[in-house]
């Protein structure tokens, strides 16, 4: 009687184990049975919104004195955008911001000896948004007019920025997925088979560079605002069963 339950509890062990390793080979066979190709898509665009910023400052001993340069300085600015074709709704001029200069006396050994107050300085930015981009990119390179003007101020490099971005990546979505499944496709064709449904697909990371540009991808996806002419990239990785 003991040895035939041994022989019986041999036999079902040989059984659940063949049962494992057929499923095992199975479905390794299945998952051998599936392809996945990463597909591109790029677009070139032009910029449609243009911010440019500067900055001028005013500075006096008294206060008052300095707001009101400042003062005097901002309608200058302001009239001369105007003139220029600038609408007043896309000037827009920031906090003032105040600060004390001191100048520092020291001795023959480096040895502080006295503060004197040398003044208030006080420095107001301005940010011109718009869409009319070739004006502002031509303002930019003008404002030595103002300079000339006795207006101190320094301008900053314009960015560049494209108001329909959620459009353009979904048509490069759809790009980018027609392209990996041509691709899935002709991989299959030339192994003898088709491709069935798909089972994953993942975007990879979206990337703005300057086009033409030779700006290196980051993992987190490149923004240019430098330049006015794009180049829009992204990929799309997709899972496809093989029949």
């Amino acid at each position: 009687m003991k040895n035939y339950l041994n022989t019986v509890i041999i036999a079902l062990a040989v059984i659940i184990s063949g049962y494992l390793l057929a499923k095992g080979y199975k479905d390794r066979s299945k998952a051998s049975h599936s392809i996945s190709v990463t597909g591109s898509g790029e677009e070139n665009f032009v910029s449609d919104l243009i911010v440019w910023r500067a900055t001028f400052s005013k500075k006096n001993l008294e206060l008052k004195q300095a707001y009101a340069e400042l003062n005097s300085n901002q309608k200058e600015i302001k009239n001369y955008l105007i003139a220029k074709g600038v609408k007043t709704e896309e000037i827009i001029f920031e906090a003032v911001d105040i600060q004390k200069d001191f100048y520092y006396d020291y001795d023959q050994n480096g040895v502080l000896r006295n503060t004197i107050f040398s003044g208030y300085n006080l420095t107001q930015s301005l940010k011109v948004q718009s869409k009319n981009v070739d004006l502002i990119e031509n303002i930019s390179r003008e404002v030595t007019e103002l300079i000339d003007a006795g207006v101190e101020l320094s301008s900053f490099a314009p960015e560049y920025y494209y108001t329909k971005l959620a459009q353009l990546k979904i048509k490069m979505i759809e790009s980018a997925s027609k392209d990996a499944k041509n691709r899935a496709e002709k991989i299959a064709l030339n192994a003898g088979g088709d491709i069935g449904n798909l089972k994953s697909a993942e975007m990879g990371v979206f990337q703005i560079t300057g086009e033409n540009s030779s700006e290196d991808y980051t993992w987190g996806g490149n923004f240019n605002t430098s330049s006015k002419k794009k180049t829009a990239n992204i990929t799309i990785r997709l899972k496809y069963d093989i029949d």
